[in-house]
């Protein structure tokens, strides 16, 4: 079913990873100085990383955290233990320069973007805000879908177009981050609806809620869950009736950076119920996705393993903003430059191990 130009023609751009790239980069890998399979995880990222830029020899160059912020309607049933006034002063405090995210940002040499995607209040003009919104946050989905379709198409368009920017800027390497009290109530009904699980399961603390607190939330996603009736194959009916503009805008960035054949460092759990409703939209977009860290929130390792990714990190984080996305930077620029830099044997003249496994005797042999 046709979505809207933009989104469709982002949806037809992308595909599969580069076969003949990774087949270059896996018997590139199998000629370096160390034994094979020795750098476990980096190696097979390496290849990934080959397949995603059509490249044997990808390079990460400018690197980019785009970070969208949005409110949302539920939190009238008390969902979090934070009030709404939060959403706009930590955007205050990210274009500032003083939230953890900055820190990280600047200690791996990312740029970063805010995009206002739907806070309810109005904020100042500054050189880093992407002016978005789509609406003063959302309705609240307990009682009624969270936005209208026109808007989650605008949501998706709009985070295109981010990506698209960031692209054209030179972006090589592109993570999503996220700010909107309530956030964690929206992601835990999409992971429920879109992977079967019950709301007990992908439901957590957010904010730092206690027992009671817990339970009535997830009585409040039911409820949502119940009311709208989404259709889980259906990622634009998921976030219309149960998503936040922030997470539609990820959503769209994340379509927009496979579609540019850039990889796209997914963060914790709401860019993870973001990467589940692009990949309902596309199915071919996970394959440029990379799983950050493993979040604290329950919902996000339940979310992760319907797409089939590994996280790289499991630092018991949860504090979203992108902060486990910038973490995981350097560890992406690593499989690369160990595939493209390191010698070969032949290179090094180093003995290659002969087929029993024994030193071949032959300095530089291949």
């Amino acid at each position: 079913m046709a979505i809207s130009a933009l989104v469709d023609r982002t949806l037809a751009a992308i595909a599969p990873l580069d076969d003949a790239a990774m087949a270059a980069a896996r018997a590139r890998q199998d000629t370096l100085t160390k034994p094979l399979g020795s750098l476990g995880k980096l190696e097979e990222l390496a290849v990934r990383l080959a397949g995603i830029f059509a490249d044997p020899l990808p390079s990460i160059g400018r690197k980019c955290l785009i970070l969208a912020a949005g409110d949302h309607g539920v939190v009238a049933e008390g969902v979090s233990a934070y009030p709404q006034e939060v959403t706009p002063q930590m955007v205050h405090n990210f274009l500032s320069g003083g939230a953890a995210i900055n820190v990280l940002a600047r200690h791996v040499g990312a740029e970063i973007v805010i995009i206002d995607a739907g806070v309810a209040a109005d904020l100042e003009p500054h050189p880093l805000l992407r002016s978005a919104k789509i609406g003063r946050g959302t309705a609240n989905m307990a009682v009624g879908p969270a936005m209208s379709r026109q808007q989650a198409v605008q949501c998706l368009e709009t985070g295109i177009q981010a990506a698209q920017e960031q692209i054209d800027a030179g972006a090589a390497l592109i993570a999503c981050g996220d700010m909107g009290i309530g956030n964690t109530t929206a992601s835990s009904a999409i992971t429920a609806v879109i992977t079967g699980t019950d709301p007990e399961m992908t439901t957590g603390r957010g904010t730092g809620l206690e027992d009671a607190a817990l339970a009535h939330k997830v009585q409040v996603i039911r409820r949502a869950i119940q009311c709208n009736q989404a259709e889980p194959s259906d990622g634009l009916d998921v976030l219309t009736k149960l998503g936040g503009y922030e997470i539609g805008v990820l959503s769209g960035i994340m379509l927009g950076v496979a579609a540019g054949r850039r990889p796209v460092l997914v963060d914790g759990f709401i860019s993870g119920a973001a990467a589940l409703i692009a990949w309902r939209l596309c199915p071919l977009a996970v394959s440029y996705f990379i799983a950050a860290h493993r979040s604290v929130e329950p919902g996000h390792d339940v979310g992760l393993e319907a797409m089939g990714l590994s996280p790289l990190l499991n630092l018991e984080m949860r504090l979203g903003e992108g902060t486990g996305a910038a973490l995981a930077m350097p560890l992406v620029e690593a499989a690369a430059k160990c595939l493209v830099e390191m010698a070969t044997f032949t290179q090094a003249g180093v003995s290659e191990r002969d087929e029993d496994g024994n030193d071949s005797g032959t300095p530089g042999a291949s």
